[in-house]
């Protein structure tokens, strides 16, 4: 079977619509670790200074000493410069110690972070000690990841994407597919295309990191001492790689087109016809040459697969499937899911520049593709399916999030998308039919009984071209012999005449018409469906969307937020006063709670004392007491880590000073445990 026939200026509009919607979505990317709480809260007034400001994060992140500052109300910075790690189990929290006696007003904090799947994010809010009062601090106008750096980053990450599935895709249509493609200069322009396509924007955006996650100016691409704490970051390492299998998968490419292409070149031509070789497997060069031929694809196909997986595993290690649910099992999924969307698109642009830019494709050429995009399509949607299980985790997400909508509408392709290539397989069935009756017709040595108009401009041209070269022979022949070099010229001129009349009278029928449509359709649905898949890496998960949107307006304001209490006591004694705060954290009912007790006189000096202790209650249940089993962490500091509360409700905590033998206190607390 011959497919050819699409048309230019029609596959051009195609082109530079799909571009336009690819281009449309090109946006900042939404952080997809975001803020679920903080201490003290956003716009409280708390009547005492805090001992530090504590950040609690949807998933994990990296920050460094500079990624949290605390301004006062002159805009002065008077946080103490040093980044706590507060983390406890799946408890993402980090924290800057703040000086004792902070003055009253109002405070101003300012962070900044990259989420572990590469992402960069940050914000900033307020609080006040005693009552609000005017602050003259000022903020970056600019969000991180976003502004003209941004832009640069998204366009070169999807650049990246279309590369990796032309790189893979293409290879894998000439390994899988179509041998002959090896040698279809076509084929060979997409294939290495991609190659520079991954490579260059792989470069760009290990440039781009470090003002993407940072200044957000252009300029700092030449920071390369920014440039070497890239390096050394997860996202940073993941580009590396990639760029490292790259060079690889460059000598992939020239073995694919080099000594792979001349062993399926046809016996005595320069291997550009795009045939599939001579008829020599009887003899015995013959046999060991289709056993090199073997060895060698066998060759190729088992590299390339490991490098194509190892291209897919740069994505997985640092995006969506590192971080959050069962990410041991999401980074193998996701790296099938990219190699599956490799080999159904790359393939099919591999097909369609088949199609138009190179020798007929034979009918077993498209067979086989067609097996390998079914085969692709169960992948994408088993994976598909764990994937969106995973990132949205419940029904009403769906319709209530945008990575949810984005999800319908990408079903909705991936729907017509099987029913495009459903008519294109019927079109294929009355074409092998047409093809039957055409072979049966030339049996008989008998040509169909009216041409199209397309065909009879070829043979016309056919015939003046025999006559306009018929007197050369003629004349070489009188003159005793034949000029070869000029004979094999005309020889050549027949055939490709006689070529593409045959072509032009097979392709002018409605059958393949139709099939060249439902092809080109099916090619334009698949590059939206991978423009909405790449806009989905982009997206803010449904998962965390839904987790920032119950801690902020959920079932419960306070839901997994710490609880902190600041308890004045007096044991009546010389230097009987003081303060106790306590920071309880993630203030949740079951285990891994971590419970911080500071002492700290009048002036706020933190101060020992020789007893303190801590138990919880539960009257309505009648739980309790717990005890809770502290230690002295420093002068001041008690700590205690893996505190059970069962269940949750409205339990007392129970606070015990000592400061002399004879002189000692208890204060109880009601705290919320959810």
């Amino acid at each position: 079977m011959v497919l050819t026939g699409f048309r230019p200026r029609r596959l051009l509009v195609v082109v530079a619509v799909l571009f336009g919607v690819l281009a449309a979505g090109v946006t900042p990317a939404a952080a997809h670790a975001a803020l679920t709480g903080s201490d003290p809260a956003q716009g409280s007034v708390v009547a005492h200074a805090p001992e530090q400001v504590a950040l609690t994060f949807s998933e994990g992140v990296a920050m460094g000493n500079d990624s949290l500052r605390v301004l006062d109300p002159k805009g002065k910075r008077v946080d103490r410069g040093k980044l706590r790690n507060l983390c406890s189990g799946s408890v993402v929290k980090y924290g800057a110690g703040l000086p004792p006696g902070l003055p009253n007003g109002t405070y101003t904090v300012a962070w900044q972070a990259i989420s572990a799947d590469s992402h960069p994010v940050s914000g900033a809010f307020t609080f006040s000690i005693g009552a609000p009062s005017k602050t003259t601090a000022a903020l970056p106008q600019q969000q991180v990841g976003g502004g003209l750096v941004g832009a640069l980053y998204e366009i070169a990450r999807y650049l990246a994407y279309a590369g990796f599935v032309l790189l893979v895709g293409g290879a894998a249509f000439v390994l899988a597919c179509r041998p002959a493609a090896a040698r279809v200069r076509s084929v060979q322009r997409l294939v290495v295309r991609g190659w520079a396509l991954l490579t260059g924007a792989t470069l760009a955006m290990l440039l781009l990191r470090t003002p993407y996650t940072g200044s957000g100016k252009l300029a700092d691409v030449f920071d390369f001492g920014g440039l070497q704490q890239v390096v050394l970051s997860k996202p940073g390492a993941a580009l590396l790689s990639r760029l490292l299998l790259l060079a690889a998968a460059a000598l992939f490419v020239a073995v694919l087109f080099g000594a792979y292409a001349r062993a399926h070149a046809p016996d005595g031509t320069d291997g550009t016809d795009g045939t599939d070789g001579g008829n020599t497997e009887g003899t015995g060069d013959g046999r060991d040459a289709v056993k090199r031929r073997k060895d060698l694809t066998f060759g190729l196909a088992l590299g390339g697969v490991v490098v194509a997986a190892g291209l897919a595993t740069t994505w997985a290690i640092a995006e969506h499937a590192s971080t959050g649910l069962q990410p041991a099992v999401a980074m193998p999924v996701d790296v099938l899911h990219l190699l599956a969307v490799a080999a159904w698109l790359g393939g099919l642009a591999a097909l369609l520049v088949s199609l138009y830019w190179g020798p007929p494709v034979e009918r077993t050429a498209v067979g086989r593709f067609s097996r390998v995009a079914f085969g692709s399509v169960l992948v994408l949607v088993a994976t598909g399916t764990y994937q969106s299980w995973r990132q949205v985790g419940s029904w009403h997400a769906l319709t209530d999030t945008s990575y949810g909508q984005l999800l319908l509408v990408k079903v909705g392709l991936v729907a017509v998308m099987v029913a495009v290539a459903g008519l294109s397989r019927r079109w294929t069935g009355r074409l092998t039919a047409a093809d039957t009756a055409d072979t049966a017709e030339g049996t008989d040595g008998t040509e169909p009984a009216a041409a199209p108009a397309d065909a009879q401009h070829a043979s016309d041209a056919s015939d003046a071209s025999d006559a306009e070269d018929a007197p050369a022979v003629d004349a070489a022949g009188s003159g005793g012999s034949a000029d070869p070099t000029r004979v094999a010229q005309l020889e050549r001129q027949k055939a490709a005449l006689a070529t593409a009349r045959k072509k032009r009278v097979r392709d002018a029928d409605p059958v393949r018409r139709g099939l060249r449509r439902s092809v080109l359709t099916e090619a334009s649905v698949a590059v939206l469906l991978l423009a909405v898949t790449t806009a989905l890496t982009t997206t803010e998960p449904a998962r965390t969307a839904e987790a920032v949107k119950a801690a902020s307006a959920g079932r419960s304001p306070d839901a997994n937020q710490p609880r902190v209490l600041n308890v004045p006591f007096d044991t009546g004694g010389a230097d009987g006063k003081g303060t106790a705060r306590l920071d309880l954290d993630p203030g949740r009912s079951g285990g891994g709670n971590e419970l911080r007790l500071r002492i700290a006189d009048p002036s706020g000096k933190a101060r020992d004392v020789p007893q303190v202790a801590v138990s919880f209650t539960l009257d309505a249940k009648k739980l309790g007491p717990l005890p809770v089993t502290l230690r002295h962490s420093g002068t001041g500091h008690w700590t205690a880590g893996g505190i059970q509360l069962p269940v949750p409700g409205r339990w007392q905590l129970s606070l015990l000073v000592r400061t002399s033998d004879f002189d000692q206190v208890t204060e109880t607390r009601n705290v919320t445990i959810d």
